[in-house]
């Protein structure tokens, strides 16, 4: 075999054994740093076992997404592991059929299609926002980009949070279907200072976000967290690390990609011994200066 060159064929060996050894991963990006933390998790924990992974990138397009299952489906996968919880219809119908174990991550709901593991975007917004009002901030305001069912859901939770203590506005709320970047945190931030000089904190709903939004403040001698509560989501590591250091919501990403692939892989094995099909990992709010000393 070395010395012909031969390779075998993967399709062959699908229709053989009725599956093939890849676990299709759909996320719908490969550089956000959220999902790379994810698929490092995913690697890891494949390591020691005989299947391969292979990446489908949705770019946050349903019908990507949907294009993207037919085609792994067709390849007999061992599984799936698929970001969220928003598929379209078409999308979820194909799952529920595949002749495979299917894995959601990234979120939680009452309804999964197999297995799922992820944790609550409205329950972590809600409560990063009562943070900041606990912390005694009254004129919030929301910093938010791609606006995609993730990012609604956490304003929704910010929402709710405001309207329950009453400090809700919806002149405080600046949103855009533009991808998250530092800059775009920079001019959200000095939109919402046009329009609301008086805000007085911010849910930003990612990091990247909130560092814009410090950057800026610190251009206008803002002072933080005196004069302007500051709060991030996914708590990268520049969050411990700016000055001042920045409050944000930790999110287990790697752990969920670690988990997921041991979820199916125990589901390829023996399903008989899966004991858990639905995980909530819940979050954690990191409190830092940017929100501590107000």
């Amino acid at each position: 075999m070395e010395e012909l060159g031969y390779i075998p064929d993967p399709v062959a060996q699908a229709l053989a054994a009725s599956r093939s050894n890849v676990i299709g991963v759909l996320i719908p990006s490969v550089t956000n740093n959220v999902f790379s933390a994810t698929l490092q998790g995913i690697y890891e924990a494949a390591d020691d076992t005989p299947y391969d992974i292979q990446l489908g990138n949705t770019r946050y397009s349903a019908l990507k997404e949907e294009m993207l299952v037919r085609l792994f489906l067709r390849q007999r996968p061992a599984g799936l592991i698929i970001s969220g919880i928003d598929q379209m219809p078409s999308t979820r119908a194909l799952l529920e059929r595949a002749n495979c174990p299917v894995v959601q991550i990234m979120e939680i709901s009452d309804d999964p299609i197999d297995m799922m593991i992820g944790f609550s975007h409205y329950e972590a917004a809600k409560a990063a926002t009562q943070h900041l009002i606990e912390q005694g901030y009254r004129k919030l305001g929301f910093l938010g980009a791609r606006m995609d069912p993730r990012t609604q859901r956490r304003l929704k939770g910010f929402r709710d949070a405001a309207m329950a203590a009453g400090v809700y506005s919806e002149a405080r709320i600046r949103t855009t279907q533009m991808p998250s970047t530092v800059t775009l945190g920079s001019e959200l931030f000095a939109e919402l200072l046009g329009s609301a000089p008086d805000t007085d904190a911010i849910f930003c709903i990612n990091d990247d976000i909130a560092l814009g939004a410090l950057f800026e403040a610190q251009r206008r001698r803002i002072e933080i967290p005196r004069q302007l509560g500051l709060c991030g989501f996914n708590d990268f590591e520049m969050m411990a690390v700016a000055n001042p250091s920045i409050t944000s919501v930790r999110t287990f990403r790697q752990e969920m990609g670690s988990q997921a692939m041991k979820m199916l892989v125990q589901a390829l094995d023996d399903p008989t011994k899966l004991t858990e099909r639905y995980v909530d990992l819940g979050f954690e709010i990191r409190v830092r200066e940017s929100t501590s000393n107000h």
